[in-house]
């Protein structure tokens, strides 16, 4: 089988970890090095992730994560933040990074940094929050295969407190809303979910080639 479909269909949403097993520091760092890497509109990057291994912090996550067992059960959680609203900063702080990074004079930059302000500065705080959103999901999915490229196990989890999170989290004070979890770590062997097909749309109703 293609690799590429293999590390597809080998995941699943795994619903029961085994909390012995840990994901090496290794292993991690390549993780979160792959989500670094993910694609973003224009580059900007509007979220912040936040590691979690700490096990009391992850006792007090779970009450208000639905009280699901892979909170507490997976080597790590991985909380996806997205910025709640954002000013001329994250355009001239992306820009000196790419002056910097590049080499290239910030002046340089200017024709490009008035066309994103320009697209991005006048959104109502509602639509900045949905971008942003926005942005974090195609890093969560990033993470999520690259999770399975190594074998490692997750579970995407939108089913919590985000206001609970933000507040345990110390989140609200930064400018940040955590928006999906990503559960980390290595199926149990008692996870009766790993054993059922894959069930997906067949590819006649889920593509239509124009």
């Amino acid at each position: 089988m293609n690799t590429v479909i293999e590390h597809r269909t080998w995941r699943y949403a795994t619903k029961k970890f085994d909390g012995t097993k840990k994901v090496s520091d290794e292993d991690l760092e390549t993780l979160l090095e792959a989500t670094r890497l993910s694609a973003s509109s224009y580059g900007l990057q509007p979220y912040h992730i936040f590691v979690v291994s700490d096990q009391d912090t992850k006792e007090k996550l779970k009450p208000v994560s639905w009280g699901q067992s892979q909170i507490t059960d997976a080597s790590h959680i991985i909380v996806f933040a997205n910025a709640t609203n954002f000013g001329e900063e994250l355009v001239d702080d992306f820009l000196e990074n790419v002056s910097s990074t590049r080499n290239i004079p910030f002046d340089g930059l200017k024709g490009y940094s008035d066309f994103m302000k320009s697209k991005l500065m006048e959104l109502p705080p509602e639509t900045k929050a949905n971008w942003t959103a926005r942005q974090a999901y195609i890093a969560f999915g990033n993470l999520m295969q690259a999770a399975a490229e190594l074998k490692i196990d997750t579970c995407p989890i939108e089913g919590f407190q985000s206001d609970k999170y933000n507040e345990i989290l110390g989140l609200t004070d930064k400018n940040y809303n955590a928006v999906v979890v990503l559960a980390v770590g290595y199926r149990s062997k008692e996870d009766e979910t790993q054993y059922l097909p894959k069930v997906r749309k067949s590819k006649e109703e889920l593509f239509t080639y124009l």
